[in-house]
């Protein structure tokens, strides 16, 4: 086998370089960034399983800290303004009209005129918010009972949050980042407003935590989530007893037909049992408070030690 030689200097044969030089000259590397730091690392696919993991550990985290025990979650349309705001809209349409066609003016009428109709639904969810949350702030507990919980958007998710606010409770946020509409409105305490970027993720919370819901008129995502949830009870996934208000039979008998569904036989009778359509604040926290109490503030088994810090979550059955 060859040898590379040396001259007496240390130079090896074929360079011109010492090894002094090279010691001299080379530069040090910088320590690359821990895994956890690495922003280009977590934003990629690989990374994926850790932004999914955050999205459940922090929440739970602050949920602890906040000490919430349960939720009421308000779903509903994040379209629909409050009685001011639609009011002032539907005059400013009126003062505009010269400068619009006649054609395009009766559009802009037909929907100004829609939503100051529909404002009443944001007042009566900003009424049942308050007076959920200053019933639930007496209730004599360790944790946090009953916490007024929405998508934390504009619209109804505004009322509820805004409801809550007024009432001195806490109240929660569950955001999502969206390319229109969705941004936290300023009720929401500053504590509990989250930020998701995975929608499944984001209805976790929603389903973890709620021991009850109401449904307020909205669109495809307050559909999705009422169907959802219904779902999950109807098929008895849910190891506890979601108390579920629909508001507004006005509107919902217009957009859903269940009766319909029961004669053709894709949901059973008993099915109609698992919510209660209304139309009033009081009525409506006349029956969720006392079914909070009945499945929720009755007797319960005492809990182990290592439950104490954790919220009473949306065990599954097994």
């Amino acid at each position: 086998m060859a040898l590379i030689s040396g001259d007496k200097h240390g130079k090896i044969a074929g360079s011109k370089h010492t090894n002094s030089e090279f010691t001299m000259t080379d530069p040090k590397l910088k320590p690359a960034p821990l895994a956890y730091s690495n922003e280009t690392f977590l934003a990629s696919p690989d990374g994926r399983i850790l932004r999914l993991l955050s999205e459940y550990i922090e929440p739970l985290s602050r949920f602890r800290r906040e000490q919430i025990q349960d939720t009421v979650v308000f779903f509903g349309s994040a379209r629909v303004a409050s009685h001011d705001s639609a009011s002032g809209k539907l005059n400013d349409v009126r003062n505009n009209g010269a400068s619009a066609s006649a054609a395009q003016q009766a559009i802009e009428m037909k929907r100004a005129e829609a939503a100051v109709d529909m404002a009443r639904y944001y007042e009566d969810a900003r009424r049942l918010a308050y007076l959920l949350t200053e019933w639930s702030s007496q209730i004599p507990a360790r944790r946090r009972r009953f916490v007024v919980t929405t998508g934390g958007g504009p619209g109804i998710m505004e009322a509820a949050n805004k409801g809550a606010h007024e009432a001195g409770g806490k109240t929660i946020g569950l955001n999502i980042n969206l390319p229109f509409e969705q941004f936290p409105n300023p009720y929401i305490t500053p504590s509990l407003n989250f930020e998701f970027h995975y929608f499944f993720m984001r209805k976790f919370w929603f389903a973890y935590l709620a021991k009850a819901l109401v449904i307020f008129p909205g669109g495809f995502g307050t559909l999705d989530e009422l169907f959802e949830i219904l779902t999950l009870a109807q098929t008895e996934k849910l190891a506890k007893k979601i108390v579920t208000v629909i508001y507004g039979s006005e509107y919902w008998k217009k957009v859903i037909n269940f009766e319909a569904m029961v004669d053709a036989g894709v949901i059973s009778p008993q099915d109609l049992e698992l919510f209660k359509i209304s139309d009033s604040p009081e009525e409506s926290f006349e029956f969720l408070k006392a079914n909070l109490t009945k499945y929720h503030l009755g007797p319960q088994q005492p809990k182990r030690s290592d439950e104490a810090a954790t919220p009473e979550i949306a065990k599954t059955r097994p």
